[in-house]
C-alpha cells in the first residue's frame, strides 16, 4: 500500500525527533509520488527553557514548500503525519489546498481533524480534504507512548493525551 510507505517515512521523522527528546511528530508532504517536504517537532521540550507552540511538524513541512524547485500542485498533494493534526495545522494544511490528510494517531486532546465543517466559513466549508485516520496507528503508539514513559520528557506531562495514550498502549499490550 503505497500510503503505508509514506507513513513509514513520516514514523522515521517521528522517531528522529524522540531521538532528541522532542516530541515524536514527523510529516511527510508526497506530491505525484515524490517527498516534497518532511518536518518534525522542533524545540527543547525536555527543559521548557524554550518552546514554540506554533512549530509544529506540520507547520515546518508546508514553510518547507516555500524553498521548492518544483511547482506546488496540491490537489495532487498528500500530507502524511504521525499524529492527528490539531487545529492550527489542520487549518494551515487547508489553506494549502493540499486535499488528502493521512494520519496516524489520533490526538483525543487536541485533534482538529474530526471538526464539523459544515459550520464554518465556505473557504473551510468547502475545502474538499480528505482525512484518512488510523494508518499504521499502532507504530505511532508505540513512540507516544514510550515518549510518555520517559520523566525527562515534560511536554504535556499528566495530561490527559499521555493518560489516554497510556491507556491505549496498556489495551493494546492486553489485546495480544
Amino acid at each position: 500500500m503505497e500510503d503505508a510507505y509514506y507513513m513509514e517515512l513520516a514514523l522515521e521523522q517521528a522517531a528522529d525527533a524522540f531521538v532528541r527528546g522532542e516530541f515524536p511528530v514527523g510529516c511527510v508532504i508526497v506530491q505525484g509520488g515524490d517527498v516534497i517536504a518532511v518536518g518534525q517537532r522542533k524545540g527543547t521540550i525536555s527543559d521548557q527553557s524554550f518552546f514554540s507552540e506554533i512549530d509544529h511538524a506540520e507547520i515546518r513541512a508546508l514553510r518547507s514548500l516555500e524553498a521548492l524547485e518544483t511547482r506546488f500542485e496540491p490537489e495532487k498533494t498528500t500530507l502524511y503525519v504521525t499524529m492527528e493534526p490539531c487545529l492550527m495545522c489542520f487549518g494551515a494544511i487547508i489553506l494549502s489546498g493540499i486535499k488528502k490528510i493521512v494520519y496516524a494517531y489520533e490526538d483525543p486532546m487536541g485533534g482538529g481533524t474530526r471538526c464539523n465543517l459544515n459550520g464554518l466559513p465556505p473557504l473551510y466549508k468547502n475545502c474538499g480534504v480528505e482525512i484518512v485516520p488510523g494508518l499504521l496507528r499502532g507504530k505511532s503508539l508505540d513512540l507516544f507512548a514510550r515518549f510518555f514513559i520517559n520523566e525527562t520528557n515534560l511536554y504535556w506531562k499528566n495530561s490527559y493525551l499521555e493518560a489516554y495514550t497510556l491507556g491505549q498502549k496498556t489495551k493494546a499490550i492486553q489485546e495480544k
